[in-house]
């Protein structure tokens, strides 16, 4: 291992050419440091932060106390943006996107219609469909789901599968105006039509399986 004040040589014109080299530039940001320069309305881990796991949580406490971050929960912290009221929190469906990833994560009930904009109802926590459920964050709601077609899927193309579960209860102006919803989705690129077909023969709920092949015969074709 090379020590500080150490030289690097090579050979130029037959002779020898030395430059000095100092660890210092060559060590890797503090977890202090990598917190300061942490954009607001980011989330933090601990353990991605480099150094030591003691170093880690150490520069995350101080952080706390220097009102730079909030803890969120364990190993998860936030830079919320200053305010004259200090700093602003996250919201529950960005704590769970931190927490549970976005692949095969998505808006089930209430939320999955908000997100398709068929419903006014606001549900009192938001509701998400996941592969992988974890311990219980604050606002949220999980609904597990096992069909691992879903970690090709995006937020939008879930919260479908979520609403052909129940369409009758979550959209409002019945089944005719998700149908135009859908229509328009599919001209805009919002959503992934083979995408979705392919996804679907996993579904464990039959009801989701049957509003999808009604789907496909009154908006999506065979596009």
């Amino acid at each position: 291992m090379l020590s500080t004040g150490a030289s690097i040589r090579y050979v130029e014109a037959s002779r020898y050419v030395t430059f000095p080299l100092w660890l210092r530039d060559m060590t890797p940001s503090s977890p202090g440091k990598v917190i300061r320069e942490t954009p607001e309305r980011s989330f933090i881990h601990v353990d991605r932060l480099p150094g030591t796991p003691a170093a880690a949580r150490k520069a995350a406490s101080r952080a706390v106390g220097d009102g730079l971050l909030l803890p969120v929960r364990r190993g998860l912290y936030y830079r919320g943006r200053r305010t004259r009221y200090g700093l602003t929190a996250p919201r529950a469906d960005e704590v769970a996107r931190a927490v549970l990833g976005t692949r095969g994560v998505g808006p089930a009930g209430y939320s999955a219609a908000r997100a398709w904009g068929v419903t006014t109802q606001v549900p009192p926590a938001w509701q998400v469909a996941t592969i992988r459920t974890v311990d219980p964050i604050s606002g949220v709601e999980q609904h597990a789901r096992k069909n691992l077609a879903r970690t090709d899927l995006h937020e939008k193309e879930i919260a479908l599968l979520e609403l052909l579960r129940a369409p009758e209860i979550y959209v409002e102006a019945g089944w005719d105006a998700l149908v135009g919803r859908v229509r328009s989705a599919v001209q805009d690129g919002e959503i992934r039509v083979d995408v979705l077909r392919a996804s679907v023969p996993g579904e464990y709920n039959r009801a989701v399986r049957d509003n999808f092949a009604r789907l496909e015969s009154e908006a999506l074709g065979a596009a």
